[in-house]
């Protein structure tokens, strides 16, 4: 890094510094867990030698308070996959049923928003398109940090809900469906193939309660990859140009994992997860009404406090997944 010439290319300076600070990364975890594996095993002596009753009720404490951190380092080595460091890129989609579904993907937006903010991620909001009388009709945010692909695929399926519905005047129960999938962002260092030729272009005026608030122009972009079919739009920003910038962010993510599975020919795999926005798919189920209750159908944890999962506390979800994905393998 100290070469003379090196910051010539930007880009490759910027991929080669990355690179240097996962490797002190990867140097700093692997000091952690030799420096825990003494502490583990001093403590653990000082716990059975019991040299008086204080003396082991410190130990005993600082053998949970190891343990847990071990617990932290093992759901970070589980991250080892390609893309797991990147940012995210996660879009939600409403089923069928109106208002109610589409509120409860916003009730999902916010989950995740929470989330992000507890564990120090930032986020961007890419593209929202607001229901008709409340909720959304879609959503895509950019989640930024380290990992943040890396914990959040495990949210990819089907998130039901069951309540009484706020908007039904008879009091009712009423099960909704919403969809969550998540891409890795693309860094710039990997190329993406996506010729002129292969994209159309629409502009149009922002929509939904907030439209009128972007601007009055054309601002609004969609972008359609004509060879995959694949959609993206984007009208969060006052600039054209922006949304474009942020539209062609979004496709490159799309079709870099559309041609990673259809390279590794488990696109069928991940079709089969998108499969319907209805009954019988769901990874996680989240019951508000008759009881409380939050489950998730992959790894059978369950928990009982709704109202801290609502508020972003799912990150036993996250490892739970991890773990069982690894066994699964």
């Amino acid at each position: 890094m100290n070469k003379p010439g090196f910051w010539n290319n930007p880009q490759e300076a910027k991929t080669i510094t990355e690179r240097v600070s996962i490797l002190k990364e990867d140097l700093k975890l692997d000091n952690k867990l030799k420096t825990y594996a003494d502490e583990f095993r001093t403590y653990l002596s000082l716990f059975y030698e019991e040299i008086d009753l204080e003396l082991a009720q410190e130990a005993e404490m600082k053998l949970q308070k190891v343990a847990k951190e071990l617990s932290k380092l093992e759901i970070r080595i589980l991250l080892n996959e390609e893309n797991d460091r990147n940012n995210a890129i996660l879009t939600i989609h409403p089923g069928a049923g109106g208002t109610e579904s589409q509120d409860w993907a916003e009730m999902l937006l916010r989950m995740y928003l929470r989330w992000a903010n507890n564990n120090n991620f930032k986020t961007e909001m890419l593209d929202k398109l607001s229901g008709d009388e409340a909720g959304i009709k879609s959503v895509t945010i950019e989640i930024k940090g380290q990992y943040a692909y890396g914990y959040l695929k495990s949210e990819i399926g089907i998130h039901r809900l069951v309540r009484i519905s706020p908007f039904d005047s008879n009091a009712r129960r009423h099960t909704s469906f919403a969809s969550v999938f998540v891409y890795p962002e693309i860094d710039d260092s990997i190329e993406v193939d996506i010729k002129d030729e292969d994209i159309h272009i629409d502009t149009y005026r922002a929509s939904g309660p907030g439209g009128q608030s972007v601007n009055k122009l054309d601002s609004a972009v969609r972008i359609t990859h004509i060879p995959t079919n694949i959609v993206v739009q984007c009208q969060t920003e006052r600039s054209q140009f922006r949304n474009r910038e942020n539209a062609m962010k979004i496709l490159r993510a799309r079709l870099y994992q559309y041609y990673k599975e259809q390279k590794e020919r488990d696109r069928q795999k991940l079709e089969n997860s998108k499969k319907d926005i209805s009954w019988g798919h769901q990874i996680r189920s989240y019951v508000f009404h008759p009881y409380s209750m939050i489950k998730d159908h992959r790894t059978n944890l369950q928990k009982g406090n709704t109202q801290s999962v609502m508020n972003g506390d799912i990150n036993d979800f996250i490892y739970a997944y991890l773990k069982w994905k690894h066994i699964h393998k």
